[in-house]
């Protein structure tokens, strides 16, 4: 009476908006048998590996009957993407301006000197099949448990331009480009490798530390900055230590095995004694630097590619520069500074009512001469804002496309040489909708110079006295 697990997903890294298919049967029970259904207890851990001997970890007990082939199918995506979310705040161990959280923190993840682990964005998957029937003395039965691989899930979306690799009927999606170990490897993300940003701009990269390799292949980041010829100016590394808010050794803890950290300006300059340096004295002023994962700091073996920010000059026609930060297709988060020329609309709507020109509940009748006539309630105000980009590239443009499906889009607020202390720190992050319901790709072939326009609106509505 053995039950087989039929099909499963191919890989065992899986972003929740793909199919999640498991077949199951169990030939000998489904042809003997009456009341026949497959059960499937889902594990989800938030830490380490589910142990499939207790109820510690269970979120749900689903079941199904045989289909007409005999065999129980089900999808679990449904189940297993509200388990998942986007990362907002960094976690314990990480630091901001050096400080270090150590207890519950309410520093955004886009403000970190270093490392950060992940707090929502990936869970250990797990399920124990078995059958349950009706024997012949009319006894209900459970038996055949066989237990699934262990999944690691996380919170990304497939495209369906991407494509599924098929083997015996298994199918998924191959994630080796971001499970680092060779210089071809990638961050988690689809943004172009060389990116702009402004002196004040915060931002982070994220990476995979699967397994103890990966956790080697991921010893350090190298840090190198150029001036504007070109020209090396200094070095820094960063070790993946529990000091910069990462972890020393590989222990299997979900929680560090998505680690962002924060490697745009405004984040070097709360922390990097060198950058801060060049950067102070104008000597990167139109300049760029470098990032790349090391295994080795000594010999600088490679896991990674090479990741280039280059650092935008103070525009001389005085546009304010507007910082969207999205969520992208992997479940973490990119980011784009819009330089050229933006708008900002206010719109009010409030609430009115008619007021009495004087006091009717005295001795005697006073006329008050700022009373009388319609007056406003409360007045609520919506801001929109419309940014243009510079000219960008192919790759730009096609990167954009995920600033138009993303459900969390927010402004950045940049660096600022202020050290808050008992703050919230809720000026850094402002949640917007975006309202450009339309994208139009574009190629150099066909349109020469690209440049875009998106606009959004604040999603918190200002409310003001209420009278």
């Amino acid at each position: 009476m053995a039950t087989l697990i039929e099909q499963h997903p191919l890989y065992n890294i899986l972003p929740v908006g793909q199919d999640v298919i498991f077949a199951v049967s169990n030939t000998s029970v489904v042809s003997s048998f009456t009341n026949v259904k497959f059960v499937a207890e889902v594990h989800i851990s938030p830490d380490f590996a589910p142990n499939l001997n207790t109820s510690a970890d269970i979120v749900g007990t689903f079941k199904t009957t045989p289909n007409n082939a005999g065999v129980g199918m089900f999808d679990f995506r449904p189940i297993i993407e509200s388990f998942v979310n986007a990362d907002n705040l960094a976690r314990l161990g990480s630091a901001y301006k050096t400080v270090v959280n150590a207890s519950d923190t309410n520093v955004p993840l886009h403000l970190i000197d270093k490392f950060s682990g992940n707090v929502n964005s990936m869970r250990y998957l797990a399920i124990r099949f078995k059958i349950e029937y009706i024997d012949l003395a009319g006894d209900l039965i459970t038996t055949g448990i066989e237990d699934s691989d262990l999944y690691k899930i996380f919170n990304g979306y497939l495209k369906y331009t991407d494509i599924l690799d098929l083997v015996a009927n298994n199918f998924g999606y191959d994630l080796t480009d971001f499970e680092i170990g060779t210089n071809q490897k990638k961050f988690i993300t689809n943004a172009p490798i060389i990116q702009y940003a402004n002196g004040g701009d915060y931002g982070t990269l994220s990476l995979f530390t699967l397994s103890s390799t990966m956790a080697d292949d991921a010893y350090t980041v190298k840090f190198k900055y150029y001036n504007s010829s070109g020209v090396i100016q200094g070095t820094e590394n960063v070790n993946r230590t529990t000091l910069n808010g990462a972890y020393d050794n590989y222990n299997g803890y979900i929680g560090m095995e998505l680690l962002y950290f924060g490697c745009f300006p405004a984040n070097l300059r709360n922390w990097a004694s060198t950058f801060k340096t060049l950067y102070n004295a104008g000597t990167l002023d139109g300049g760029y630097y470098t990032i790349q994962l090391l295994s080795n700091a000594l010999f600088e073996d490679p896991t990674t590619q090479t990741y280039t920010i280059n650092i935008n000059c103070p525009t001389l026609k005085g546009y304010e520069p507007i910082r969207l930060c999205w969520l992208n297709q992997w479940g973490v988060w990119d980011y784009y500074t819009f330089t050229m020329k933006s708008s900002k609309t206010i719109s009010t709507k409030g609430s009115t009512y008619q007021q009495l020109a004087g006091s009717w509940n005295e001795s005697a009748y006073r006329i008050d001469s700022f009373k009388g006539g319609k007056k406003a309630f409360r007045v609520n105000a919506t801001e929109k804002i419309s940014m243009n980009t510079d000219f960008v590239s192919e790759s730009e443009s096609e990167w954009f496309e995920e600033l138009i499906n993303s459900p969390e889009v927010y402004i950045l607020k940049g660096y600022d040489d202020v050290v808050e202390t008992n703050s919230a720190l809720n000026q850094y992050v402002t949640p917007v909708r975006l309202i450009t319901s339309s994208y139009t790709k574009k190629t150099v072939a066909n349109d020469k110079l690209m440049q875009y326009t998106f606009e959004v609106e604040k999603s918190k509505t200002l409310r003001t006295q209420a009278v």
